[in-house]
């Protein structure tokens, strides 16, 4: 069995492929610099006879599966599925695995130091440093006092696997954790302490405010300028989600103003930032450039996770993130 693996892949990984009787090709995207078009990538897996693709930037659309008939296996290194036309690799009989949750711990942990950036001053008080405006020895104490996580109300929107760590991240700082998530259960948070509440409840009674929820599926924003309206004054909003979530110009409107104290963002409606965006130029900003999930562990992780059901395929065996179970019960000839 040969597969093309175009993520980056952690080399324990690819040796336990290989152990398997697996032959990996590995091009990562990220050292090649380049995405495949989507039909030519079909049509190289064909010609050179790949059984899987494994992917985390490319695309896999409808002529893809069509230029490469031979293909047994897909996976998508996110938990997301919007690389790759879920329907098409089902009518064509491909196995389709992902990877929930690999960039939970990564997420969510630059979630809280966003929020700890903000609350405590940090980018301001290293600026302070550098441009050597530190000349009295006391007067950071006063001209740069934060405030402290702890005690706090913090207000998650968005109870999946990010969600749910970020709220036992609060939790450990001791913060009050209010939550709010119409696709979710109570019972899937049993283990953090979490009261959940409507969105406008939590809005109006959270510190910090941050966002783990998938975009509306007609762009609306969750957050719109209402609901901005509704935040607690001097509460500190952090998105690490995603840029539709929210009504840029409310959202710049109440930093400007005041009514937000601060803002940690990590993902924006277009990479890299516009030069010319406002956001840019908001000093109650904290602005990271899209590396929520970028960390050597959401390598290590996802790769563990392909790795594996790519085996298990290999041996016969059900992979255990499969997304489309039917392709899997028609190759084993159940009905």
């Amino acid at each position: 069995m040969r597969a093309l693996i175009l993520a980056p892949f952690a080399e324990a990984s690819l040796s336990e492929l290989k152990n398997a009787g697996i032959e990996p090709v590995h091009e990562s995207w990220l050292e090649s610099g380049d995405l495949h078009d989507p039909e030519e990538l079909g049509h190289r897996l064909e010609r050179e006879s790949f059984d899987a693709v494994i992917v985390e930037a490319d695309f896999l659309f409808s002529e893809t599966f069509d230029a490469a008939p031979g293909l047994r296996l897909a996976g998508i290194c996110r938990s997301a599925l919007n690389q790759i036309d879920v329907d098409a690799a089902t009518e064509r009989g491909v196995v389709v695995v992902n990877t929930p949750g690999r960039n939970a711990a990564a997420v969510s942990e630059l979630t809280i130091a966003l929020m700890l950036t903000a609350c405590r001053r940090i980018v301001e008080a290293d600026r302070y440093v550098r441009e050597r405006r530190w000349e009295s020895p006391t007067a950071p104490y006063r001209d740069l006092r934060g405030t402290e996580l702890g005690g706090k109300i913090a207000g998650v929107i968005g109870l999946g696997a990010i969600g749910r760590r970020v709220a036992g991240l609060c939790n450990a700082f001791g913060m009050n954790v209010l939550g709010y998530d119409p696709f979710v259960s109570p019972a899937q948070s049993s283990g953090y302490k979490v009261t959940w509440t409507d969105l406008d409840f939590l809005l109006e009674s959270s510190d910090f405010v941050t966002l783990h929820a998938p975009p509306a599926e007609d762009g609306s924003a969750l957050i719109d300028e209402r609901r901005v309206g509704l935040m607690k004054h001097g509460a500190v909003l952090v998105n690490t989600a995603s840029a539709e979530l929210v009504d840029e110009e409310a959202m710049i409107n109440a930093l400007s103003t005041g009514h937000l104290a601060a803002a940690g963002i990590d993902i924006f409606s277009s990479h890299p930032v516009d030069p010319a965006s406002p956001l840019l130029a908001l000093p109650n900003m904290v602005l990271t450039p899209h590396i929520g999930g970028a960390t050597e562990d959401t390598i290590i992780r996802h790769s563990a996770a392909v790795a594996g059901d790519l085996i298990r395929f290999s041996r016969g065996e059900r992979p255990i993130n499969i997304v489309n179970d039917e392709v899997w019960e028609r190759r084993r000839g159940i009905t």
